[in-house]
């Protein structure tokens, strides 16, 4: 598992110590927020369509206007888009793996056609491109897929996926032209043949199909060929239990399709050469559709607003990162991502759907595969980088596993555990709402609630906007059988926190009334159920429980205060991993043992969760983590970090691992790696010539360089000794640098390419041949004008030379991923 490089851990560092309650965030007071949630909703009805699916194990899929369901059990999907055809066949069982470990539990996929038919009638799924391959991994580690099969998907691919030789042809596309159609079908029987026997109805993993893609032609064309387009999926075999169709931008969705909805914190497709202003994602409304948010906050459209109120509030494209375009070049955050999908749980969705949840990088073709401006016929808005398709997503395009990956991974475990008490919940709001965009001081409040259980939900962070911090909070929470006022003494929000906190949770013999602390998980065996929880930086965590079976509590690390015989406050706790609260029932009826575990918030980020030599288990690790049946993969660019605590302990002994203490409740294991090292050769080839302006586009943006533009570029050749590929452990090649655009080549051939915002180029050297390994790489790097009109992130700016250029190679160096694998297998 390859992390991410020192350079973005450590600013996400400083990000998050700068937005979680710093001294000098603005804190405002703030008046008691009152939220009535005493009127339950209505019960869920069936939609006007059958969407349902048996298993012939006999499970069935179905879907109401308000929730999935499994087996006739509210079900809440977490869905990460990860491209087949754009990540080596080789790797993709460890990524998937990876998915799994993070909390993904659907994965979605494109299939490009370009990818696929290139050349008219010579199809290729073979490699990298094999998508029944790639299913059948799927299927081997129980993850759900969604294809997405077009025919048009964009996905900043060339042509929106479509080939060439159709956009050649001349004949009207994405609509019911009878050549057009026949080669859809064409396609579509192809795929249907490569995943024959791969739906949910034949015991495979295939649950959901989506057809076309931001599809809103107007007139009368949309609805009768999206029509059209379900019947060639069936003809071809595609039959799963849901279909879906992007609803937002107004896009057409026909009956017996499910709108799917997102939201994206950044815009690389943006003309804006600034900041963008406060983004609509980072505030909890009911308005599903992100282009109908007016800067008050209000539907600019009141009946595309409420169009689909009888459909379950579906995501497949929640930002998971932002992909990278020559003219406009954001750097994410982790909490960019994870809070706006957090905002949308707080608004309603029963499906989190990412996009992209892993990064790649296109596939080599007879043209380059990426979306240009300068497409034939104008199929093209954006450059895009030729090779790299990192969409600085959770998982990167070497398996890099970014901040982000672990700050979702905590709501995607309270989800995996939780999600069936969250999906049938709706969603109600306070009184008093943001006013507008511009609105940094409102607090951003909802609970999800069904009959007197609930969850509130606080969001206090904004992408590139510091919110004030709220002292004196306080929720009054109005429930069908009362008011809670939540916590009972007011406490502080601090900036950049975005917290869930439960309401009247059971605790199999009494209620946790509410924490302050955020639910992530639980685990359970024959006497004992302990649920993780983990207190946010700047919020004291507290606990109030309502007991009513006769019962001790005791807090290790925290004080009781025993309010009444069943009343208890828990509170001053030091969150770490011995810091439990214990109830013990003292009753003749059997009950389980209740702890409840406080950690901190970056302890939780190091907590992974599976099922090992038979049971369920916490895995405790500062390194990268994921499971394959009974073997925890640990990966580290620090061999320090190759340890793990296990809660329950494992009985047997780990080979090659050895006992180093307990950490709370954790078993501590580690094993030592022998450090690796290889010098890089690194020698100028030639210098850059003067360089030239940019050229604008149409639109007008900047346009990235062409390949006849490098020939103007610096020059440097790398040489990486042969034993970087023959010991145990991964080596990431960092490029650092200051510049317009650098492309790293393999004999001639284009590796991958990327445009410059302040973090290193990486590559991933197992990818390349030992025959191009001992001839050594190419890197060439473009200087950066001071006139070319780019966007570029706070802090990535170069200082310009005194001829207006920006151009400095600062090193190129490996970076080892040790690895290591304990096997908890007794």
């Amino acid at each position: 598992m390859r992390l991410c490089s020192p350079r973005l851990f450590f600013r996400e560092l400083l990000r998050a110590l700068l937005g979680l309650g710093c001294a000098w965030a603005p804190v405002v007071a703030s008046a008691a927020i009152n939220l009535d949630a005493s009127n339950p909703a209505p019960a869920p009805v069936a939609l006007p369509f059958e969407a349902s699916g048996k298993s012939p194990a006999g499970q069935v899929l179905g879907v109401n206007n308000r929730y999935f369901t499994l087996d006739g059990q509210p079900w809440f999907p977490v869905m990460g888009e990860f491209h087949f055809s754009r990540y080596p066949a080789a790797e993709w069982e460890r990524e998937i793996l990876k998915m799994k470990a993070g909390g993904i539990n659907v994965i979605a996929t494109y299939v490009f056609w370009i990818h696929h038919e290139e050349t008219q009638g010579q199809f290729d799924w073979t490699g990298d491109r094999n998508l029944h391959d790639f299913i059948a991994l799927c299927a081997k580690h129980g993850m759900y897929v969604w294809l997405r099969v077009g025919p048009w998907d964009h996905g900043e691919a060339r042509n929106g996926g479509m080939p060439d030789w159709l956009i050649a042809s001349g004949i009207p596309l994405r609509q019911n032209n009878p050549a057009y159609l026949g080669y859809v079908q064409n396609f579509f029987n192809q795929i249907g043949s490569h995943v024959k026997g791969m739906f949910w109805k034949d015991g495979g993993p295939i649950i959901g199909v989506q057809l076309e893609n931001e599809y809103h032609p107007g007139g009368n064309i949309g609805l009768p060929h999206m029509a059209e387009l379900l019947r060639l999926a069936h003809a071809a075999g595609l039959d799963a239990p849901f279909y879906t169709a992007t609803g937002w931008d107004k896009a057409v969705v026909p009956p017996g399709f499910l709108p799917v909805f997102g939201g994206y914190t950044e815009q690389f497709w943006s003309n804006s050469l600034n900041e963008l202003g406060p983004n609509v994602n980072f505030f909890i409304t009911p308005i599903r559709a992100e282009d109908n948010v007016g800067p008050n906050l209000q539907p600019k459209d009141a009946n595309y607003n409420n169009k689909y109120a009888g459909f379950p509030f579906v995501t497949a494209e929640m930002g998971g990162g932002m992909a990278i375009a020559y003219h406009r070049r954001p750097l994410m955050l982790g909490d960019d991502s994870a809070a706006a999908a957090q905002v949308k749980l707080a608004a309603g969705i029963t499906m989190l759907g990412y996009y992209m949840y892993h990064g790649g990088a296109n596939p080599d073709g007879k043209t380059p595969l990426q979306e240009t401006q300068s497409q034939p016929d104008g199929h093209g808005y954006n450059d895009m980088e030729q090779k790299s398709y990192d969409f600085q997503a959770p998982l990167g395009e070497f398996g890099q596993v970014n901040p982000s990956y672990r700050l979702m991974k905590t709501m995607h475990l309270f989800l995996d555990d939780f999600g069936s008490l969250l999906a049938p919940m709706a969603t109600y709001y306070p009184e008093q709402m943001p006013a507008t965009t511009a609105d940094i001081s409102t607090p951003r409040v909802s609970a999800r609630v069904n009959g007197s259980q609930g969850f509130i939900f606080i969001n206090n962070y904004e992408r590139n906007y510091a919110l004030e911090g709220h002292k004196d909070f306080q929720i009054n929470l109005k429930l069908p059988n009362g008011t809670l006022s939540i916590p009972r003494v007011p406490t502080t929000i601090p900036s950049g926190a975005y917290p869930i906190w439960p309401v009247n949770f059971d605790l199999r013999g009494g209620q946790l009334v509410y924490s302050t602390a955020q639910l992530m998980c639980q685990v359970a065996d024959s006497s004992n159920i302990t649920y993780v929880f983990f207190a946010w930086p700047g919020l004291k965590p507290e606990f109030q429980l309502e007991l009513q079976a006769p019962a001790t509590v005791t807090a290790r690390g925290g004080r009781v205060t025993a309010d009444s015989p069943t009343t208890f406050f828990v509170d001053q706790l030091e969150p770490g991993p011995g810091t439990l609260i214990d109830i013990t029932y003292a009753t003749g009826e059997y009950l389980p043992a209740i702890h409840l575990l406080v950690l901190s918030r970056e302890q939780a980020l190091n907590l992974w969760k599976a099922k090992l030599a038979g049971q369920d288990r916490l895995v405790y690790s500062p390194a990268g983590v994921f499971f394959n049946g009974d073997d925890v993969h640990l990966s580290s660019h620090d061999p320090a970090d190759l340890k793990a605590g296990f809660y329950p302990a494992l009985a047997a002994k780990a080979p090659q691992f050895q006992f180093i203490g307990q950490d709370g409740l954790f078993q501590m294991l580690f094993t030592h790696v022998d450090e690796m090292k290889a010098a890089v050769e690194v020698n100028p080839l030639k210098d850059a010539l003067p360089s030239v302006p940019a050229k604008m586009s149409r639109r007008p943006v900047a346009m990235e360089p062409d390949d006849a533009d490098f020939d103007r570029a610096a020059a440097w050749s790398i040489h990486i000794p042969a034993s970087a590929l023959t010991g145990p452990h991964q080596p990431l090649l960092e490029i650092n640098y200051e510049g317009d655009v650098a492309r790293l080549y393999a004999g001639g051939r284009l590796l991958d390419d990327n445009f410059y915002k302040g973090t290193p180029f990486a590559y991933g050297v197992w990818r390349i041949t030992p025959a191009e390994l001992a001839n050594g790489l190419e890197l060439k790097i473009l200087p950066l004008r001071q006139d070319t009109r780019v966007y570029l992130p706070s802090g990535a700016k170069p200082a310009f030379a005194a001829n207006g250029e920006a151009l400095e190679l600062k090193n190129i160096k490996l970076l080892w991923d040790y690895e290591a694998i304990l096997h908890a297998n007794k």
